[in-house]
């Protein structure tokens, strides 16, 4: 609908859109080929000081939050709402206007028409056609104008505001972006085996921020490849609220630890000079130690001393350990552990349960993201926009009843805002069936 302000024109405006759109997606590229919110130096080592200036000026490192990318969806999403509330009046008038009052004349120069006699009576053809109709699904209404009854059904006149969905997605989609940007965050923990935190330090910030709850790595496992490469690594983490445990899970990559809206993202690790040692005498819980390579580890409460005198590794892997043990029952003894492992020995009459390991830290990638609900909902309302838009269509009849002497004249006339083709296939099919039967 043209409006006499070019203000308003403008920004209802298809060519904005169009225009909008293009940047947006030429923009996006750029967030593709440069990496995103990594340090100056980065960006200087990768590309030289000159151009890594030029991009931090022009906010190429962080181009999703920049003012211009942010301007450009504002503008996109301005355009989206004079769009719809300048072409939605007519959509409405279509949707709810009154078909039976359509003038003859303009039923007449409809392409999709038929036409054809019966020996029924006009009041025998006005009993049957509903009943005939609503079997084929269509909701009948009639009224006698001038003489002439005329009949009138329609399906799916709400599939006229598909496209309204669609920029309303848009609109909600956009809304749960800026929310989680503005109310959410993105960091890391390190986390080493045994130890706990509840801070998080959020990329490109010097400050923290306070999770209001504790996690703790209970536990870090790794496995590798025969060549030493990383295969596959996890965690045992341990959420804790005033030193209770809420929740435990083992994570790995694509299987995170969600808690309180914040996702935790099995992300990266790092080997640790010390060790982690588990003893247990008999069937007694055991006890957790922590260590230094060559350095004397006592349990004081079994007169006991242990500690590790040689290892094997591969890269900064310890694989293999000699352990150094000493009792009250004798000499120490000394022998060779695989990492990891749990070995049953007697010493005099007791019957010990030993493993160690490397100890690691955990490195996990934290975020929150309040407003990511909002994003799926508006996901969802555009899949169905979008399928409302392209794969259903109003459909109209109207069929009008003259009497003509000894017969009753019927004539059919139809309508389609889309799929010309296929209405036109199933309009002759259900003139061709009410033909034969009346």
């Amino acid at each position: 609908m043209k409006s006499s302000n070019p203000f308003w024109n403008f920004f209802a405006s298809v060519k904005l859109a169009l225009f909008t759109l293009g940047c947006i997606a030429v923009t996006s590229i750029i967030g593709t080929l440069i990496p995103q919110k990594e340090p100056m130096q980065f960006y200087v080592n990768q590309y030289g000081s000159k151009v890594a200036t030029y991009f931090q000026l022009l906010d190429f490192t962080d181009m999703y939050t920049s003012w211009w990318f942010l301007a450009l969806l504002g503008l996109l999403s301005i355009n989206l709402i004079v769009c719809s509330i300048d072409r939605f009046p007519i959509t409405w008038k279509q949707i709810t206007q009154d078909n039976l009052e359509l003038p003859l004349e303009r039923l007449e120069k409809f392409r999709l028409s038929a036409s054809f006699n019966t020996q029924l009576s006009e009041q025998e053809v006005i009993t049957t056609l509903p009943n005939m109709l609503a079997k084929a699904g269509w909701k009948i209404e009639s009224r006698n104008r001038d003489g002439i009854h005329l009949f009138f059904g329609q399906k799916m006149p709400w599939s006229r505001i598909g496209v309204y969905l669609v920029h309303l997605s848009i609109l909600i989609i956009f809304t749960g972006a800026v929310y989680g940007q503005l109310n959410g965050f993105r960091g890391s923990m390190m986390l080493p085996e045994l130890q706990s935190s509840s801070t998080v330090f959020p990329f490109q910030s010097s400050s923290t921020i306070n999770l209001g709850f504790t996690v703790k790595c209970e536990r870090f496992e790794i496995e590798f490849y025969d060549n030493n490469m990383p295969k596959e690594y996890r965690s045992l983490l341990t959420v804790l609220e005033d030193d209770q445990v809420i929740v435990q899970k083992e994570i790995e990559v694509n299987t995170p630890l969600k808690y309180e809206g914040i996702t935790f993202y099995q992300a990266s690790y790092q080997p640790f000079n010390d060790f982690i040692f588990t003893i247990a005498e008999s069937t007694n819980s055991p006890t957790i130690f922590t260590g230094e390579f060559q350095k004397e580890i006592k349990w004081l409460e079994n007169n006991v001393s242990f500690g590790i005198i040689n290892l094997e590794s591969v890269r900064d892997q310890a694989v293999r350990l000699k352990i150094w043990f000493s009792d009250p029952t004798g000499e120490p003894s000394e022998f060779w552990i695989d990492a990891g492992e749990m070995i049953e020995f007697q010493r005099g009459d007791s019957v010990y349960f030993f493993s160690a390991k490397q100890r690691y830290a955990t490195g996990l990638q934290v975020a929150k993201d309040p407003g990511v609900w909002i994003v799926y909902v508006g996901f969802l309302l555009m899949i169905s926009g979008l399928y409302v838009a392209f794969f259903m269509s109003h459909k109209r009849l109207w069929l009008i009843i003259k009497n003509s002497g000894t017969k009753t004249q019927i004539e059919i006339r139809g309508s389609t805002n889309k799929n010309q083709a296929g209405f036109t296939t199933r309009f002759q099919d259900l003139a061709t069936a009410l033909e034969n039967e009346l």
